[in-house]
């Protein structure tokens, strides 16, 4: 146990312990008060509150940032999934192939439609689907392939787009936690038919409430796009097709711009904390104990969340809340069990690696500000945990977690 106790240095460490945010938006926004409060005032200014010059400005920057020819802002990024399903003309009964450990606005995009969302089990190493399996998903009805870009790595697209390619379907990449993240050099997003982003507030580049962007290298899905989040309309009053309204709002794409500018250095920080983490991890001695989140050889993670894999998960959440540690599970029922999809006839074993990360996940804190010591406190109570269950579990000591 010596590596554990040199992890945990002396009780100085442990007596610093008190509540520290799972997120810390207040901090964020500190840093970026004035030229925040600057962009609102100008929106304030003009009135023009719906699309516009702001909007404009913010999808021609974004379309620089990540190295695409269309960006399209929408009202969030549950929308952004719906109106790529509706641009590429899904109709009731077609499937698209999808992944059960996610978000529900994954899957429930593809039930808004009529259409059905086939599962594919995920890869046990990186969370998202399992390339392997995806073939076999595949049937006559199948028109597109949604990978997700989970807690902000992306899913393994060559070979992804490859299947695609053999059997004509699109790739509609669902990279709402992943904005920023690459893939073999590519941005995550502009690699696929259409990309998905999300601006909630908690996601790495996030807005002062919901908002969405919709990626393509495509002229013409990007023009059919921007129809369908404006009701089908170009002029007012006139419908050229059936859409519905899910406009980005100018007051959250000046706020966009501003944190647009930050991104690069934010997701920088993100990445060095990450390895931290890691780093505090090996220190400690808990390699065993904690599995720290995969990034493959190409990729850059961006980690929207820094998920480790526990077996003990529920009893060490438990813990670290009670030691005035926050976390979070993402997700603690996989799609294919929840009510919403009991129609599609699935049940708990069909798909196991998806039903065993939701036994086993937890994110931890990791936001830019988050400072050295309050991830030392994190090791730190966590290898307290692991340190009390050996000594419960020991014939000599009849100690307990507490």
């Amino acid at each position: 146990m010596s590596n554990r106790m040199k992890a945990n240095g002396n009780s100085a460490v442990l007596s610093r312990k008190s509540q520290l945010p799972f997120l810390d938006l207040q901090a964020q926004f500190g840093g970026i008060e004035n030229e925040v409060m600057d962009a609102v005032n100008r929106v304030m200014r003009s009135q023009h509150f719906i699309l516009g010059p702001e909007v404009e400005s913010f999808e021609a920057e974004i379309e620089q940032e990540l190295g695409v020819s269309g960006a399209v802002g929408c009202a969030s990024g549950s929308d952004a999934l719906l109106l790529a399903l509706m641009a590429l003309e899904l109709q009731a009964g077609d499937e698209v192939i999808t992944t059960p450990f996610t978000f529900v606005a994954t899957a429930g995009s593809i039930a808004r439609l009529g259409a059905r969302p086939v599962f594919v089990d995920i890869d046990p190493a990186t969370f998202n689907i399992d390339v392997n399996q995806i073939e076999q998903a595949i049937t006559p009805r199948s028109r597109a392939i949604m990978p997700v870009h989970l807690f902000g790595l992306a899913a393994d697209l060559d070979p992804i787009l490859e299947i695609a390619r053999r059997h004509s379907l699109h790739v509609i990449e669902d990279a709402a936690q992943a904005i920023g993240a690459r893939y073999k050099e590519r941005a995550v997003g502009t690699i696929g038919t259409i990309g998905c982003f999300s601006f909630f507030p908690s996601k790495n580049l996030g807005g002062a409430g919901d908002g969405g962007l919709l990626t393509t290298n495509e002229p013409t899905i990007a023009k059919r796009l921007k129809l369908l989040r404006s009701h089908g309309s170009r002029e007012k009053y006139h419908y050229e097709i059936i859409g519905t309204n899910s406009r980005l709002d100018a007051l959250q794409a000046a706020i966009l711009r501003v944190k647009l500018r930050h991104l690069a250095q934010w997701t920088d920080t993100r990445r060095q904390h990450a390895a931290r983490y890691r780093e505090l991890f090996v220190q400690a001695g808990l390699n065993q104990e904690v599995r720290s989140p995969a990034e493959p050889q190409g990729y850059c993670h961006v980690f929207n969340q820094f998920t480790i894999r526990v077996s003990d998960r529920d009893e060490l959440r438990e813990f670290l809340k009670r030691n005035g540690i926050p976390t979070e599970i993402y997700y603690p029922v996989p799609l294919h069990v929840q009510p919403a999809f009991e129609y599609l006839g699935l049940r708990a074993g069909d798909f196991p690696q998806s039903e065993a990360a939701s036994r086993e996940v937890l994110a931890l804190p990791i936001y830019p500000e988050l400072r050295d010591e309050q991830q030392q406190i994190v090791v730190a109570t966590i290898t307290e945990f692991y340190e009390k269950r050996s000594k419960a579990s020991s014939p000599e000591s009849d100690a307990v977690l507490r």
